[in-house]
């Protein structure tokens, strides 16, 4: 039988967890905690939690993806490649049993296996709202659906592990980036029915609305922003050509303005994108002759969609600009997110450990 093992990141968790690892280790689970800089007032939970299995601590709080990548960095190292690892919440919201039904199909080759629960159910408006927006985001720029894009119970294989280390992130925008990546990448994803749990309204989540929702949004946040200055700099001088190269016709007139306006506009758009929306700091000739290859490839498809609107279809000129822009909007996103700024540094993890 494969080891399995249960991986829990915990920021002031109530002695919830200390019964969460006794289940678990009764039900034949190795446990790996990781206590993500919950202070001295914790210690004896956690003390307690390592009578059950091994507790990492850091001496700060780093965030949901830095402790679930210090757990993995602990199970990379201690387990082999085919053992199967579980990641659960601290706060109760899921089940044991759950636990043992998702990591069931992890088995089967490599693919993430997501606990995926009911929101028909009667669950909080906050958790309920949120799920739907980073649903319907998620849905937007990738073309996959997933029912439940916030499930903290989520199952693979560790032969997995180098590939969910060099996914970028920190807090809780990790787990938004893993279902990303996963989706680019092409790594299968499964979603598996569980119970849907909320404890005293989920008062015991340190999800920040604001702060952290801001954190899962951002890249696309700005990607958007500095998409649409370009968009500004692109319309702007597209329709001024038309009108200046009215008298060539619309067969010379549209196309040449569309190409001009997207030179200037790209070049603008990678400044921006490079310095401040993925902060990359590789060499630009790498970066920049990849993304102009990405404009040519966006720009042909973008002109010919163009004009087969307006010389095809007869849609007007400058509706189907805004068409057009907005087909090929979530392409260029995640060739840019994932391929030409990709971060690709891994940091070590830095940590004490103690328990069984």
């Amino acid at each position: 039988m494969k080891t399995r093992v249960a991986l829990i990141p915990a920021y002031e968790p109530d002695m919830g967890l200390v019964k969460l690892v006794q289940d678990l280790n009764e039900k034949g689970f190795e446990i790996v905690v990781v206590d993500d800089g919950s202070g001295l007032e914790y210690n004896k939970i956690f003390s307690q939690a390592g009578a059950y299995g091994q507790v990492l601590t850091h001496e700060t709080n780093f965030g949901k993806g830095r402790a679930l990548k210090t757990g993995l960095v602990y199970i990379k190292n201690k387990f082999d490649q085919e053992a199967l690892i579980v990641t659960l919440d601290s706060d109760g919201q899921h089940s044991v049993e759950d636990a043992s039904h998702v990591i069931s199909f992890a088995q089967d080759g490599e693919a993430l296996i997501l606990g995926s629960r009911n929101f028909d159910q009667d669950v909080p408006l906050r958790s309920r709202f949120g799920n739907l927006v980073t649903r319907f985001i998620y849905s937007l720029f990738t073309r996959t659906h997933v029912r439940d894009t916030q499930t903290g119970l989520r199952a693979f294989k560790a032969s997995m592990i180098p590939f969910m280390l060099e996914i970028e992130g920190d807090r809780y925008e990790y787990e938004m980036n893993v279902l990303l990546t996963c989706s680019k990448e092409k790594v299968p994803m499964k979603e598996v029915d569980i119970e849907t749990i909320y404890i005293d309204n989920n008062s015991g989540s340190h999800f920040n609305t604001v702060k952290d929702s801001f954190r899962i949004y951002k890249e696309i946040i700005k990607f958007a922003a500095s998409s649409f200055l370009g968009f500004l700099v692109d319309y702007s001088m597209y329709a001024a050509l038309v009108m200046i190269t009215a008298g060539l016709g619309g067969a010379i007139s549209i196309p040449l303005s569309n190409v001009l306006a997207r030179i200037t506009s790209a070049t603008v758009n990678y400044s921006v994108n490079r310095k401040f929306v993925f902060q990359n700091n590789e060499k630009i000739g790498k970066t920049m002759s990849q993304y102009f290859l990405l404009v040519a490839v966006i720009l042909g498809g973008n002109t010919v969609l163009l004009s087969f609107l307006v010389n095809g279809l007869n849609v007007d000129k400058y509706i189907a600009k805004l068409m057009t822009e907005v087909t090929f909007f979530t392409l260029s996103w995640m060739a840019q997110k994932f391929i030409i700024f990709r971060k690709r540094s891994v940091r070590k993890e830095e940590f004490t450990c103690y328990g069984k």
